[in-house]
């Protein structure tokens, strides 16, 4: 399993109502998606900007074709990446 956690910092705090729809679409859709164990966003209650994306997929090739699919090239990439900055951590959960 690959488990990813991305920190998003939205670049204005104009644009978070925005940022939260697209997120929470994006996350609907992926949740549908083949490999998807879990994707789940949250929304900081102590810094507004930041949001945090946890995602959990059974293989890399799952997350390959995340990135290939309507809610990560339709909505996250055109509408949320420009709002943002963005740090990606990639990591394996211990058992």
């Amino acid at each position: 399993m690959l488990c990813l956690t991305v920190l998003l910092l939205a670049k204005d705090s104009a644009h978070i109502k925005e940022i939260r729809e697209h997120l929470a679409q994006a996350m609907r859709k992926s949740r549908t998606e083949p490999g998807c164990v879990r994707f789940e966003v949250y929304h900081s209650q102590t810094e507004p900007r930041r949001f945090v994306l946890v995602e959990h997929w059974a293989s890399q090739e799952a997350l390959d074709q995340h990135r290939l699919a309507e809610a990560y090239n339709t909505i996250y990439k055109p509408m949320v990446m420009p709002l943002v900055e963005r740090e990606g951590h990639p990591a394996t959960l211990l058992e």
